[in-house]
């Protein structure tokens, strides 16, 4: 993998990450684009960068993260479900991440929801100090939808937020700390799997990578958490069902995509 590469995953990884809008569909869209999408080193490249975007949720609540104890409870309560059935069903995923159908399909369907989910939740009002350990575990358990490519870490986390209640800006945040043990988890774990074949020049891609992610993360949640509270999930929808169609398009055109 080219410094470039590195460069441009590191940015769509910044971008993508926190929003509704599939990290990994568009990564692995990208890295098909650039024709590395079928390098062993791009997939554990993809997954691993997120550290730098976990650092970025650190550096911008690193209040919350003092707060009490009884809030990494709540987190843990969050991530138990994704840890387990992303290690009992990890070859499966690993399968449906090489499938470009299975991304443009959830994109699009995900979209579809999105374009709907402020009318449904229109009376959501609550703070994010209204979770407690029952409304964690179900947030997980949304945020298990996730393991599908293409469906968004984000989108689910943020509609299973908002199912129990909490505002847009509440459940986007929940959103983003639970994205800090459920990543560090998935970047740790293909690390360790992975680390054999990594190479002196890759880790020079990774440290590029990363550092990218971290800065372009910092300002893309700052816009986001705005965005979302004056104008909410309706753009972010739109923009999901126009590249999953162009997806599907391009599948049925016989473009070999290789995701």
């Amino acid at each position: 993998m080219q410094i470039l590469h590195a460069t441009i995953l590191g940015v769509i990884e910044g971008i993508t990450e926190f929003l509704p809008i599939s990290s990994t569909g568009h990564m692995v869209i990208a890295s098909s684009i650039m024709n590395i999408g079928n390098d062993e080193f791009t997939k554990i490249f993809e997954v691993n960068i997120q550290f730098g975007a976990i650092l970025s949720v650190l550096v911008l609540y690193w209040k919350r993260f003092i707060t009490s104890i009884d809030f990494y409870y709540k987190l843990f309560i969050a991530f138990l479900p994704v840890a387990i059935i992303g290690l009992l069903f990890n070859k499966v995923i690993d399968r449906l991440l090489g499938n470009p159908l299975v991304v443009a399909f959830s994109l699009l369907i995900g979209g579809i929801i999105l374009i709907f989910i402020d009318k449904i939740f229109e009376n959501a009002k609550d703070e994010i100090e209204t979770i407690d350990y029952k409304k964690a575990l179900i947030i997980g358990f949304f945020q298990c939808i996730a393991i599908i490519p293409g469906v968004s870490r984000s989108a689910s986390t943020i509609i299973g937020g908002q199912t129990q209640g909490l505002n847009r800006k509440a459940a986007a945040e929940f959103s983003f700390f639970l994205a800090v043990p459920t990543m560090f988890a998935a970047s740790a774990y293909k690390l360790l799997k992975g680390y054999k074949i990594i190479q002196r020049d890759d880790i020079t891609a990774l440290l590029v990578g990363n550092v990218v992610a971290f800065v372009v993360a910092l300002i893309a949640i700052k816009y986001f958490i705005e965005f979302l509270s004056k104008h909410g999930f309706k753009m972010f929808g739109y923009y999901r069902i126009v590249l999953g169609l162009l997806l599907i398009i391009l599948s049925f055109s016989g473009i070999d995509l290789k995701i």
